[in-house]
């Protein structure tokens, strides 16, 4: 079996591709969107066919690559049946099974999160996908969508814990840099579910997080609901292939720092702040160009359009705004420097101008 992990950093979201080696099928468990465009490539690397896209749950960090996937790559959709989401292809119920040429995937209703968590169970009980049910050392928040600490502990103890004691469990978040771990290792040493722990004292421990909601769940639930779909969307958005480029679920191209700095003089770079930034103490890019956004359609005639352009401000807000400019002004090649001149410093990169 072809088996890779895969992650996205900003919302700290693992990405499970399993192949059948012989029949050439696969699955994808919990894409993200902005990181479709790079399942998409591995699986055509790997000269796999993505039968289906699989999500442990209706996550609310981050949007599901699923509807993108299946508009680039013809995969299925799969949802659990109890999450409510509307646009899949099918809806998964416990002890339901996905098949992969050989290989199948046992789905377990696990409660307690969200009321539709799924984890995925490899047919010789290996491995396990526990979306956020079971985290390494933690566990899933219960204070939204219909979660239950109850619920959760239950799910745990007698859905999860249950497994041999060497199956390895891959979760769909870690905040700590960890991969993976064991049904084994977490029966003893996870601080809230372990076997020594009981079920009210996990409740009374959940019932006083205290956390904030996560920062994207405005947008990824109502969208996650629509198995991905961008709000009125019908098709693919066109994707540009002239540098490695995400693409956001508000349907921007973006290109990080070092991926600008390898493509090297053949970008053109566009910083749409002030002056007074331009000249401030994150400072500017060598040879980037200053256009402030008031002043970018009118001098867009300055640009040259057989040159791919990256948009730079402060953050990477205002240079969103920018690529929609010039778009509408006929420039096909257009990207966000992501995370703006912050992420730029922040990722050592060089800046005429700037003060430590």
């Amino acid at each position: 079996m072809i088996f890779r992990q895969l992650a996205d950093p900003p919302s700290s979201t693992y990405t499970y591709l399993l192949g059948d080696r012989e029949s050439g099928e696969a699955v994808l468990i919990d894409p993200v969107f902005e990181q479709a465009l790079r399942d998409a490539a591995l699986v055509e690397e790997l000269g796999l066919k993505l039968k289906m896209t699989l999500d442990t749950h209706t996550h609310a960090d981050h949007v599901t690559g699923a509807w993108l996937l299946k508009h680039r790559l013809g995969s299925q959709i799969a949802v659990g049946a109890a999450s409510g989401a509307e646009g899949a292809d099918r809806y998964l119920t416990d002890d339901d099974f996905v098949t992969f040429g050989a290989h199948r995937l046992h789905v377990r209703a696990t409660p307690g999160h969200t009321a539709g968590c799924m984890t995925f169970v490899l047919d010789d009980e290996t491995l396990a996908f526990t979306g956020d049910c079971l985290l390494i050392r933690g566990s899933g928040r219960t204070d939204f969508q219909q979660g239950s600490a109850h619920q959760l502990y239950r799910s745990v103890h007698e859905r999860i814990f249950t497994l041999p004691g060497d199956c390895l469990l891959y979760p769909a978040h870690d905040y700590h840099g960890l991969t993976v771990t064991s049904v084994a290792e977490e029966r003893r040493f996870n601080p809230r579910l372990a076997d020594s722990i009981g079920e009210d004292d996990f409740a009374g421990y959940m019932e006083h997080l205290g956390l904030p909601h996560p920062r994207q769940i405005d947008i990824a639930v109502p969208a996650n609901l629509r198995c991905g779909r961008p709000e009125g969307a019908t098709a693919e958005p066109v994707v540009q292939s002239w540098a490695p480029l995400t693409l956001t679920f508000a349907g921007v191209h973006e290109i990080q720092p070092a991926v600008l700095v390898e493509q090297g003089g053949s970008i053109q770079v566009v910083d749409v702040r002030e002056a007074d930034e331009w000249n401030g103490p994150l400072g500017h890019i060598v040879n980037a160009k200053l256009i402030p956004l008031g002043q970018l359609a009118a001098r867009a005639a300055e640009l040259d359009r057989s040159r791919p352009v990256v948009t730079a401000c402060r953050s990477g807000a205002r240079s969103a705004q920018a690529v929609a400019i010039l778009q509408k002004l006929g420039f096909e090649r257009v990207a966000n420097l992501a995370g703006g001149m912050i992420r730029w410093r922040a990722s050592g990169q060089p800046a005429e101008g700037a003060r430590d």
